[in-house]
């Protein structure tokens, strides 16, 4: 009888759409991907394992209890600072980690991991959440992880601060205090930014980063004529904008067949699909990213206590994130930060991380009621 309230307690819809999304992943990737090897289908072929392997992660988390995560949080804490420790003194450019064939990116998973330790911490802490005061531990929680992620990931260091306020918008904190926050911090930026291209202020950051920040205010002028930091937002630009309303057809985009467009299994993948499936093609697949973000919303509100309503709330804000930025990136309205479109973009500790990500999120929905197998 329990296992059919198991079964009675997946959300469907939630479920079709990650495999919507999955399912048209692989169509476009292969066509992203058809002349990038001598094997045209070596990506997919990498890609199907990487999802087999998130599926099978989703299932393993969906075998415990999500509660029992609150007694692993400080463990899960300072194993995500010291393992990202380790990344900063060993990886690859500061960002990845060889293993065997593979390159492991443990950003990707620190998010996660940041999910759940500020779920527990934000449980805590209920009511105690009104001034700013109260916030400063909560930005040392996440700052933490986040600054040394920024070491060598400056786009994914970025996905930690929608979390963070995407969570403690759900855990109560005062929502004017919030976006007084936000606007401030968005303000400080533009004037750092301002004050080092013009006066020469100096930052902690790469040139390049830099640049890839504003250049999507004009990409022409990136002081290469278009051919420097703004060449992949004028061809992404570009595919899309000749892609009109069915595109050119799965195999057929010239921006993407001929390379011209740089990343576009990765970062620009987005630019694929609106240049071969068209703006049909485009809005069928955000309009299965708003299906999965707003059942992810109904199952946070439909959670049995708050420290599961936390846990979606931070999955779905890092999800919501993920496509506002890439999507944003790839028409020009976004800065270029290298942010992966989740669940589409070729990449296997994304996919990897967001299938463990979805599979806390049916966690919490199968246990609305107490399961009992």
């Amino acid at each position: 009888m329990e296992r059919k309230v198991y079964i009675k307690n997946l959300d469907y819809v939630f479920l079709a759409c990650v495999l919507g999304i999955l399912v048209m992943s692989g169509f476009v990737l292969s066509s992203a991907t058809l002349n990038v090897t001598s094997d045209p289908f070596f990506y997919v072929k990498r890609q199907v394992v990487w999802i087999i392997l998130g599926i099978i992660s989703a299932i393993l988390v969906n075998l415990i209890d999500y509660n029992s995560l609150r007694n692993y949080a400080k463990f899960l804490y300072v194993f995500n600072i010291l393992i990202l420790l380790f990344v900063i003194a060993v990886g690859k450019q500061r960002s990845w980690i060889p293993i065997g064939p593979f390159l492991l990116q443990p950003s990707e998973f620190a998010k996660v991991i940041v999910i759940i330790t500020f779920a527990k911490y934000l449980t805590d802490r209920q009511g105690k959440l009104n001034t700013l005061k109260d916030l400063i531990p909560c930005f040392i929680h996440v700052g933490i992880p986040m600054v040394l992620v920024m070491f060598g990931d400056l786009g994914t260091s970025l996905v930690f601060a929608a979390i963070l306020f995407g969570m403690l918008f759900v855990g109560g904190a005062n929502p004017k205090l919030l976006l007084y926050i936000i606007f401030s911090a968005i303000l400080i930026i533009v004037m750092l930014l301002v004050a080092h291209f013009n006066f020469g202020l100096p930052l902690p950051l790469e040139e390049y980063q830099l640049m890839r920040l504003v250049v999507f205010l004009d990409p022409y002028n990136d002081g290469a004529n278009g051919q420097g930091a703004g060449y992949h937002i004028i061809q992404s630009q570009v595919a899309i904008g000749s892609g009109g309303l069915l595109g050119k057809g799965l195999y057929q985009g010239s921006q993407v067949q001929l390379n011209f467009l740089p990343e576009h299994h990765t970062d620009f993948i987005f630019s694929v699909v609106g240049e071969e499936l068209g703006f049909l093609g485009a809005c069928a697949l955000l309009t299965l990213y708003f299906g999965l973000i707003y059942r992810g919303l109904n199952i946070a509100s439909r959670a049995k206590d708050m420290f599961g309503t936390l846990l979606v709330a931070g999955v779905i804000s890092m999800i919501f994130f993920h496509v506002l930025e890439n999507v944003g990136m790839t028409v020009g309205l976004m800065p270029i930060t290298g942010i992966p479109l989740p669940l589409f973009s070729y990449g296997g500790s994304s996919m990897l991380a967001t299938m463990t990500a979805i599979g806390l999120v049916l966690n919490v929905n199968v246990r609305r009621q107490t399961i009992r197998f």
